[in-house]
């Protein structure tokens, strides 16, 4: 113990009480840290909480324009099918035949639905095939097989088989380009010229931005040498494969095209990548072609957002307006004669058609 003299007095300095102040600062410091700490979460814990309620309520509050209604009802109708029972979907996908008989099965696929499973699937319709075979007329303990795939977000013509030997055939004609695919498109913009054939090889390449991604792409053989503008063949891109769309124009108005389309080839995302990078007119509703190097929402043409009574804000929830119209292939060995199997396009496709102003042909008036 040691003294101290001033004040006229002696003051003991007692180093119990001075630790004691000591420990009561360190405490409260760890306290205010700790509190700070508990109070982040809190914070985080109520800001998804009230993202959560203005979620349900946006929810609840049903759009008056049947366009943005419905637009609505295809999001939850896509959440619905990944939890939705494989009996039920399989029930639904029977409702969607369009054609069967000995070894082909026709069906219209419904926007929302993945062919195949993957990350974040838990349903597809490669896993209801045996359900669907049990229900479909003729019906044979086999399980269907798939021939070719869609989009997840692509509606139309889809043609499964009956048996193994059957789906190696159609693999075969679709590999050696005996299968014919038309497809019906909206586009933002209008394709120069109206009518004309995309010959691009496509490789898939990952988009380095602040949420790296990967993107089909083209790979062109040729370009535009700055000197005098001419065409300059340059060295192939070894993963590159070889891509080829035909397109027409069938009408446009607003600021869109309705465009007829038959892939030659079949590589992933062709017609999406083609429209959105070879001619600059991406599909409506397609909003990860529409930019490169940013996964964003499309941005649409004022004229566009005003017949589809939508804002720029809430364009996150169109859905793809690409649909598989018609599909023919050879009958039989060595025959002349076709099987041709057509879906006309969703009521959402038909109905944002309608509000751009664009005329949709009707059955047969298209071909070209």
């Amino acid at each position: 113990m040691a003294a101290a003299s001033g004040g006229g007095g002696l003051r003991l300095w007692r180093p119990a009480a001075a630790l004691g102040q000591a420990a009561r600062g360190v405490c409260s410091g760890r306290q205010a840290a700790a509190a700070a700490a508990a109070a982040a979460p809190r914070a985080e814990e109520l800001a998804q909480r009230l993202r959560a309620r203005k979620s349900e309520r946006e929810k609840r509050e049903v759009p008056k324009d049947p366009l943005r209604r419905r637009i609505r009802e295809l999001a939850s109708l896509s959440q619905q099918l990944q939890r939705v029972h494989p009996n039920v979907l399989a029930k639904a996908l029977r409702r969607g035949v369009v054609y069967q008989d000995d070894e082909i099965v026709a069906i219209n696929k419904p926007y929302g639905l993945p062919v195949h499973g993957g990350p974040g699937v838990k349903t597809c319709v490669a896993d209801v095939l045996p359900i669907l075979a049990e229900m479909l007329e003729k019906a044979r303990a086999r399980p269907l097989h798939l021939c070719h795939r869609l989009d997840k977000e692509t509606t139309g013509v889809m043609v499964l088989a009956r048996s193994k030997e059957a789906a190696e055939k159609i693999r075969f004609l679709f590999k050696t380009r005996q299968v014919e695919k038309v497809y019906w498109a909206i586009s933002l913009g209008e394709p120069e010229p109206p009518e004309g054939l995309v010959e691009i090889p496509i490789v898939e390449k990952e988009v380095q931005s602040h949420q790296s991604h990967y993107k089909m792409t083209l790979a062109p053989n040729y370009r535009l040498a700055p000197e005098d503008g001419k065409a300059v063949k340059i060295r192939k891109n070894r993963n590159a494969e070889s891509a080829v769309t035909r397109y027409r124009v069938l009408a446009s108005s607003s600021a869109c095209s309705l465009l007829e389309l038959r892939p030659i080839t079949g590589v992933k995302h062709q017609i999406r990548v083609h429209l959105a990078y070879g001619l600059g007119c991406p599909i409506l509703g397609d909003h990860k072609y529409s930019h490169w190097s940013k996964l964003a929402p499309q941005k649409l043409p004022e004229i566009a957002l005003k017949r589809l009574k939508l804002e720029q804000s809430k364009t996150r929830c169109l859905p793809l307006h690409l649909h598989a119209l018609r599909l023919s292939l050879p009958a039989g060995a060595g025959g002349d004669e076709r099987l041709e199997f057509a879906c006309r396009p969703p009521r959402f496709f038909s109905d944002a058609a309608l509000r751009l102003k664009l005329e949709v042909p009707k059955p047969g008036e298209e071909a070209g």
